[in-house]
């Protein structure tokens, strides 16, 4: 008799995300997983529970993928912070299209609060304090910026509007100058 192949919790996800790179989030299930894997669904749900365990598991690994990659891209950039970060969420969205969309562009209804909301609140401080608001109008500014760099990562994941890295720059530039400008002349 065969001895039982032994998973890693580690193994088991990096097998995942190598299932939602090569086919979309839709391909994590546990069979395809299981093949992945060598093995069969048994030493899966030894490991989780059910596949909604699993999945938030996988979800939370793919977002250490986004913050690892986050952090390199914000630390070799030479922009400031607010639009280093902007440029790294597209970045990212061009480079795991894939892992992008499991993170940003899945359904939101059901979840109490998603994992990466994390990010949402230093990020309105570092807009705030880049653009020197506070409160409610730095709150406005950075979901203004936000809808931007969102849909610029979106047409940069979906291969809808290939732009290159100098004109996502420029009009990231450009509407934040925009905005503050409006909000400096108090409009």
């Amino acid at each position: 008799m065969a001895a039982p192949v032994k998973i890693t919790r580690e193994a088991l996800l990096e097998a995942a995300l190598g299932l939602i790179r090569a086919g979309g989030p839709e391909a994590l299930n546990a069979r395809a997983l299981a093949s992945a894997l060598g093995c069969s669904t048994q030493p899966i749900f030894r490991l989780y529970p059910n596949m909604e365990a699993l999945r938030r598991a996988v979800l939370e690994q793919a977002l250490a993928v986004y913050h690892r990659s986050r952090a390199a891209r914000t630390a070799a950039s030479r922009e400031p912070p607010y639009k280093a970060a902007g440029l790294a969420y597209i970045g990212f969205a061009r480079d795991e299209p894939a892992l992008f969309r499991l993170l940003f562009m899945r359904s939101r209804s059901g979840e109490r609060e998603s994992p990466e909301a994390v990010d949402w609140a230093p990020d309105t401080r570092m807009a705030g304090s880049s653009a020197g608001l506070a409160g409610p109008e730095a709150e406005l500014f950075h979901l203004e910026m936000w809808a931007l760099v969102h849909g610029v990562a979106v047409m940069a994941a979906t291969g809808y509007l290939p732009l290159d890295e100098g004109t996502v720059s420029r009009m990231l530039s450009d509407v934040y100058l925009a905005i503050k400008q409006k909000r400096e002349a108090g409009a």
